[in-house]
């Protein structure tokens, strides 16, 4: 079984379930997927890092790694450590869902390993139509950053590619 098909049957037996539930796009759905049950795991945290580094290996110039907390948390770190062990080290970075409370009141964690303007990519555990990825978009934007493109660990395959495309990022 190769690392794909190995990520792909621990996401199966702990992300998945099949049952009606309504999505944070409003929709209903009849399966619900728990990246972080995978993502959190050992090896499924590994073989997340391992692949996304992958998908994103052909981009020249990427400088950061990151997303909304808290499903990207997890794909973003791993995905650094990957980087870090393949010899091409690209950071991580989080966006926060609000700003902190406290102290500099940062949306973003990891600034200090970010240039401003920094070339980055969104990761995702799930997407759906996008809204939440395009969410982490505009505030990585609105703090300086240059947004490439975003990968998922799954893709529900309800219009999000078309939504990303017309806004002019990549899917994968």
């Amino acid at each position: 079984m190769n690392e794909r098909e190995r990520l792909k049957k621990i996401i199966i037996d702990l992300s998945y379930e099949k049952r009606k539930v309504t999505l944070a796009s409003g929709r209903e759905s009849d399966f619900y997927f728990d990246g972080k049950q995978t993502t959190l795991h050992p090896e499924g945290g590994y073989l997340t890092g391992k692949l996304f580094f992958a998908a994103i290996a052909d981009v020249a110039d990427i400088e950061g790694v990151g997303g909304l907390t808290l499903g990207a948390d997890p794909i973003a770190t791993a995905t650094a450590v990957v980087s870090f062990l393949e010899g091409r080290p690209i950071p991580a970075f989080i966006i926060r869902k609000e700003p902190k409370g406290h102290g500099t009141g940062a949306w973003l964690e990891g600034r200090k390993n970010l240039r401003p303007g920094a070339r980055v990519v969104i990761v995702e555990d799930v997407v759906t139509t996008g809204g939440s990825s395009m969410k982490a978009v505009r505030r990585a934007e609105e703090e300086g950053l240059k947004v490439l493109g975003v990968v998922t660990l799954v893709d529900r395959e309800e219009v999000v590619r078309e939504n990303f495309e017309k806004e002019a990022y990549w899917l994968k």
